[in-house]
């Protein structure tokens, strides 16, 4: 009896590697599984790292990241690409050529910048080919306030703020713009401090996504989960505005179930928090 075929949502993650699991391509395969689609990726650099810090980095040359991509694309395809760590000018650059060679729609770009103890994972020739090449194509960027400040020049103390920086980062070209709020805390100007606001904007106007301030140091791989997330419910065909909603409830459950495994930053359990429908 031939089995009834079911319909496969993927996601292609293109990003580094975390030898302590946490963060960077581990995360992104947990979170696009945990959400019932299929992970395939590109690896743009190893990372010696734990729940302490990075410790050292390996960059893939460019052409083996094309070819990662390219085997993944003429066979198996996908429904989104999510970036994370690119790491160089050259990688930036060829992953923006295949996007567009390929002719990818579903773009989530994490621009992946500094880890928790402030190593560099983009080098600085590289952010402008980020900007330049890659926003352009994408669906959504998604920064945190140290990212944003990095990419705009501006000092995001305020929600204010954080839509002057939206608007910026808007002009460089991607459809839709996502001010994370975290590093914040609650220090921004909030009403009710127990929240943390990411910022949606679309060019024309905000939406204010809120989720619940957990005071805990286990936020480790949190942009990569985030940004997995929302690729992984605009595969499965969400509209933008609820993917990025759906993903932060997601990732809000990952850090409320989340587990210390070392002596460091503890990491999220993305697996514990798909009981939510």
């Amino acid at each position: 009896m031939k089995s009834k075929e079911t319909r496969v949502y993927k996601v292609l993650a293109i990003a580094g590697s975390d030898s302590g699991g946490g963060a960077g391509i581990q995360a992104d395969i947990k979170t696009v599984t945990a959400l019932g689609c299929y992970a395939t990726t590109a690896v743009t650099a190893l990372t010696a790292q734990n729940s302490l810090g990075v410790h050292s980095v390996f960059e893939i040359p460019a052409p083996f990241v094309v070819q990662q991509i390219d085997a993944v694309m003429t066979d198996i395809g996908t429904d989104a690409v999510k970036t994370g760590m690119l790491m160089s000018k050259d990688i930036v650059e060829v992953v923006s050529s295949k996007i567009k060679e390929y002719n990818i729609k579903c773009v989530v770009v994490d621009p992946v910048m500094l880890s928790k103890n402030d190593k560099r994972l983009l080098s600085p020739d590289a952010v402008h080919a980020l900007t330049s090449q890659l926003f352009p194509l994408s669906s959504i960027v998604t920064p945190n306030i140290p990212e944003a400040e990095c990419i705009t020049g501006l000092n995001i103390k305020s929600v204010s703020h954080a839509e002057d920086a939206a608007k910026y980062i808007y002009q460089l070209g991607p459809s839709h713009v996502l001010i994370k709020g975290g590093h914040a805390g609650k220090s921004w100007d909030l009403k009710n401090r127990e929240k943390v606001i990411d910022i949606l904007y679309d060019g024309k106007s905000f939406a204010y996504i809120e989720g619940a301030y957990l005071p805990t140091q286990n936020t480790h791989g949190t942009g990569c989960t985030h940004a997995s997330a929302i690729a992984a419910f605009l595969a499965k065909g969400n509209r933008l505005t609820e993917a990025v909603v759906q993903a932060k409830k997601f990732v809000t459950l990952s850090i409320q179930e989340s587990f210390n495994p070392g002596r460091g930053y503890g990491t999220l359990d993305q697996f514990k928090a798909v009981q939510f429908p």
